[in-house]
This record gives structure tokens, C-alpha cells and sequence, in this order.
């Protein structure tokens, strides 16, 4: 396992009127924040508010291209991001106690944050289709390039982890300064992490480390 510092490259926030930070999305455009009493679309330059709809948002945030999903307590909403309608509802896995929430390969992938485990579920029904397994608390998650990771946070120690998707292994591990968390995480596909910086009410973004050639043959 390749263990690296987290290299911090700008900070967003602290966010007008927002509880807290846990989940974060991206739209292409906007980081989408779970704020509280709200879910607000930042730019990702100046961390300016740039639309708030007025939803409960504390937890996992995900978008699938149209549509933004929220973890609510013991439930998953899908929301329409023009006007914050909840389109449809479904069961979080193992009720309450969620954390992450990621859209990838059509399904929603959810950090179960005292588990200590991430589970792919049906984004239709919220059926369990498989659980992977991890040695700390689980708070966000993200895919990028074929590769999971999620962010921790015991001990006052916080990391985002990359993972084998087959068997939880941890291959990668970018350790953030201490009492710094990642509470919510998500990837802007490129060089960019955006890490949810619970009660500091900020985002943290943070360098994707490059990949050579090399390393991506043998991914494959």
C-alpha cells in the first residue's frame, strides 16, 4: 500500500448559512454541498453559493448525470436539481447511520459510517446488490477512473483510501492533516478531490495523485 500526504490545494468556504458539510457531488459545473437544511451548488473556483434548494441534506450527496440522490436519515431521495422536487424515495441500507453516497456503473454506492462498510444498492428499489467491507469509519465516496475510493474519519484522524473493489483491500492511502475531516467526498473526474469538511462548514479540495502509463497497465 502506497501511503501519501494529502496535498490540501484550496479551501471553499466556510459556506453562508450552512449547519455543517457532509455530502458533496459533482455536476460538471458545480460542487453540489450538503449543507444542513439545504443543498447548495458552489462554484468550484470562488466557493460562492451559486443555487440553494431548500431540502433536508446531512449526509451522502450523489448525481447521475440529471438528477441529484440525498441521504435523509433512514431514506434516499432523488431530486430534481432545477427545483428540489423529490422525484422518488427509497430505503437506505440498514436504516440510519449512513454516510457517502456515489453514483457509478447505474448503481448507488453508500458508506455505512460506524459499519465500517460501503454497499452497492439498486438505485430504483435500494436492494443491497453487494457489501465491501473496510477497517474504519466510512464517510464519503467516490469513483473516478475505475477506482473507489472513500474518505475515514476515528480517532481524529482522517484518509482518503483507494480501494480493491473485490475485496476492500486498501492500495492507496492519502493521510490528511490532523483533525482535518473528510466527511463527504467526491472526484471531479480529473485531478481534483472534494472532500465535505463537516462543522468547519468549508470544502477541502484535494490533488488526485497522477497515474503514469505504467501504473495503468497494470490496473488493467
Amino acid at each position: 500500500m502506497q501511503v501519501l500526504k494529502a496535498e490540501i490545494l484550496d479551501e471553499l468556504g466556510p459556506i453562508p448559512g450552512a449547519e455543517s458539510v457532509g455530502g458533496v457531488t459533482w455536476d460538471g459545473h458545480n460542487v453540489w454541498v450538503a449543507s444542513g437544511g439545504h443543498l447548495d451548488a458552489l462554484d468550484a473556483a470562488s466557493g460562492s453559493v451559486q443555487r440553494s434548494l431548500d431540502v433536508a441534506a446531512h449526509a451522502g450527496t450523489a448525481f447521475d448525470g440529471r438528477n441529484l440522490f440525498q441521504i435523509v436519515k433512514d431514506r434516499i431521495h432523488k431530486i430534481k436539481p432545477e427545483n428540489g422536487a423529490v422525484l422518488a424515495t427509497i430505503p437506505a441500507p440498514n436504516g440510519e447511520g449512513n454516510s457517502g453516497l456515489a453514483w457509478a456503473e447505474g448503481s448507488l454506492w453508500v458508506g455505512e459510517y460506524k459499519g465500517r462498510r460501503i454497499h452497492q444498492i439498486d438505485p430504483a428499489t435500494g436492494a443491497v446488490q453487494r457489501t465491501i467491507e473496510s477497517d474504519r469509519f466510512v464517510t464519503g465516496v467516490t469513483w473516478v477512473d475505475g477506482e473507489l475510493w472513500h474518505g475515514t474519519w476515528e480517532n481524529e484522524q482522517s484518509e482518503i483510501r483507494r480501494i480493491d473493489p473485490a475485496s476492500g483491500e486498501v492500495l492507496e492511502q492519502l493521510d490528511m492533516p490532523a483533525s482535518t475531516i473528510v466527511a463527504g467526498l467526491e472526484s471531479d473526474g480529473g485531478e481534483r478531490f472534494f472532500c465535505g469538511g463537516g462543522d468547519s462548514r468549508k470544502v477541502r479540495v484535494v490533488r488526485r495523485p497522477r497515474r503514469s502509463p505504467l501504473d495503468k497497465r497494470h490496473q488493467e
